[in-house]
């Protein structure tokens, strides 16, 4: 490990009782926070995440001033639970109507700073279980006490569940993240090696100042993580970024298949930062097994990245206004 990144481990890695929630709100001082959900057919997780931050983070004590669920096109009633559990929830395709909108994760939290308004936005999966208000104040808390901080992920144990271990192991601690481990860590460690201090490179909860995020583009797909870091990088430096921990982090494991066309979106991701000039082909092709053997299935790869919000004509319109 670099020097340079051992430094950073001890100065920007922190946990989150580092900031009790009475130091967060002494330190707020009219700094708005908007919390951002990006969901997809996710009735059975995302209720119980909204009340939490409602309760905790809104009610209980104002940390959080705005609470928005992206309903990505659910088939389930994913936008009621969370309107239910007190979200305002705007559907994908109402957001920047003009500029058709395609699937994507990326494609979601680009759109949100459309609808939101915080100086800090803080980013939050909607399919995590026994969630802690942690994943929020823990990530926020650095931005709010340290001018110098830019963005912000967290670190956690990613236990795989029942029906990825045997039957009778329960959960085996540090386990999940797969494809950070095969893809993500060994692509930041080769090319971007001041990232190689990032527990969770790949984590979906992560908050960082509007002013920055208008910035950067956004990978549409599942590349919108390990973009955004290295490009964060680039732009305001190692010593900008940080890490906090925030325990365990539960949540639905995808299968194999899935996992591997994520990893060659993040592959492409990575791919495109490295060189703007040849590119891999854009596809990956699996096997299923069918009646007559296997079969191949071949899956276009996430290409497409959204630019800097700030150069949309109705987001410059908004923020002036």
């Amino acid at each position: 490990m670099l020097e340079e990144v051992e430094r950073w481990l001890t100065r920007r890695s922190w946990s989150a009782a580092d900031r009790p929630l009475g130091r967060l709100m002494a330190a707020k001082r009219g700094t708005t926070i908007s919390v951002v959900l990006p969901a997809l057919d996710e009735e059975s997780t995302v209720g119980e995440i909204v009340t939490v931050i409602r309760r905790e983070l809104m009610e209980a004590t104002a940390l959080v001033d705005e609470l928005v669920v992206i309903d990505s096109g659910s088939s389930d009633r994913t936008a009621e639970v969370a309107a239910a559990a007190g979200a305002r929830v705007v559907h994908r395709d109402a957001i920047l109507p003009r500029i058709p909108a395609v699937p994507g994760k990326g494609e979601v939290l680009w759109r949100s700073l459309m609808v939101t308004s915080g100086d800090i936005v803080c980013f939050v999966d909607a399919d995590l279980r026994e969630f802690s208000a942690d994943f929020v104040s823990g990530i926020v808390g650095p931005l709010l006490t340290d001018p110098e901080v830019q963005f912000v992920k967290a670190m956690y144990d990613r236990p795989l569940g029942p029906g990825f271990d045997p039957p009778a192991s329960g959960r085996t601690p540090g386990q999940g993240g797969r494809v950070t481990e095969l893809v993500a860590r060994p692509l930041l460690n080769l090319h971007w090696p001041q990232l190689a201090g990032f527990v969770q490179p790949l984590g979906g909860e992560y908050a960082a100042r509007r002013s920055l995020l208008e910035r950067l583009p956004f990978p549409v797909g599942y590349g919108v993580e390990l973009g955004l870091l290295v490009d964060a990088l680039h732009t305001v430096g190692l010593d900008a970024l940080a890490q906090v921990d925030v325990g365990s982090r539960k949540h639905r494991h995808q299968d194999g298949q899935a996992l591997g066309r994520m990893a060659a979106a993040i592959y492409r991701t990575a791919q495109l930062r490295l060189s703007r000039g040849h590119l891999v082909r854009p596809a990956l092709t699996q096997f299923v097994r069918g009646e007559g053997g296997f079969e191949p299935r071949t899956y276009t790869v996430d290409t497409d990245e959204r630019p800097p919000m700030r150069e949309i004509g109705e987001y410059a319109a908004r923020r002036a206004a």
